[in-house]
């Protein structure tokens, strides 16, 4: 097989200088017909291997049928369904493969801009910090912070609380609404087991809401898109708020962690109505 350059050569002394075919393979020591087919080759040779069939090949309809029934199925599973039918391939052919056809049987989700109006929608949500909070006399202890943040001011607050039981993840709600200082017309979390029970508020939640009043709303499960504001802010105490600080005790960490998240968009923090709790006027809701 001729390499490139020769075939480059055999068509330089052909068309540019005028070189007969008979002279060409005399010079060049090969045949007559292999001169021929460079000539009349418009493209470089290459090697070219035959195609095989992979291993995969005829266990693929077995791999939809799989991925049909759990789009989100494993490697490990679906190579340990394929064993037994005789697939003695590796895992990398079977990953490679199922990152190619999956996308085609997951359930495709739609995504649009959302507007939120002042005062509409407050999100809320849990985050535990890395650390255990210290309490006094030496002593630590493991805390949650209630998150709540307005989403058409991103104004935040946080509550610090040393359990996730009902009574103490409403009073972390009602101090959040306190520093806030304004009361929104709906609140979303995701299902939060104290709060959430079978796709409906558990008792304690929907008085504290009727108390108030506002809405409630429930995000879908593994759907944390659905209150990205609030996500945002809980990002923003991951990785700014708590690297490379230390704390007296609780009531230091909670002082500086209200500092630390009610910062409102500029521009974003608009009039209200009246509270409806105290019937006076509040700002940034």
């Amino acid at each position: 097989m001729l390499d490139v350059e020769r075939w480059a050569e055999l068509r330089r002394e052909h068309f540019v200088r005028g070189v007969g075919i008979k002279e060409i393979a005399r010079r060049y020591g090969i045949d007559r017909n292999t001169v021929r087919r460079a000539l009349r080759s418009s493209e470089p040779p290459r090697y070219q291997r035959p195609s095989v069939a992979s291993k995969l090949e005829p266990f693929k309809d077995e791999i939809h049928r799989l991925l049909k029934a759990d789009p989100k199925l494993r490697g490990v599973r679906v190579r340990e369904e394929i064993e037994p039918l005789g697939f003695d391939g590796g895992k990398t052919i079977v990953d490679e493969y199922l990152r190619e056809v999956r996308p085609m049987f997951l359930k495709l989700r739609t995504h649009q801009r959302t507007v939120y109006r002042p005062g509409e929608i407050c999100q809320w949500d849990l985050w535990e910090p890395s650390v255990l909070v210290p309490v006094g006399h030496g002593q630590v202890r493991r805390g949650w912070v209630v998150v709540a943040c307005l989403c058409y001011s991103r104004a935040g607050a946080g509550a610090l609380i040393f359990s996730k039981e009902a009574p103490d993840v409403l009073w972390g709600m009602s101090r959040c609404l306190w520093s806030i200082g304004a009361l929104p017309e709906l609140l979303v979390w995701d299902r939060e087991g104290c709060l959430h029970a079978g796709g409906r508020p558990t008792e304690e939640y929907a008085a504290f809401c009727g108390q108030l009043p506002v809405g409630w709303l429930f995000c879908e499960p593994a759907d944390p898109q659905a209150k990205g504001c609030v996500e945002r802010l809980q990002g923003y105490l991951e990785t700014n708020f708590e690297p490379g600080r230390q704390f007296a005790n609780h009531l230091d960490f909670q002082l500086r962690s209200t500092r630390g998240s009610r910062r409102p968009t500029p521009g974003r923090t608009r009039r209200c109505g009246p509270d409806r709790s105290t019937g006076s006027s509040r700002s940034g809701r």
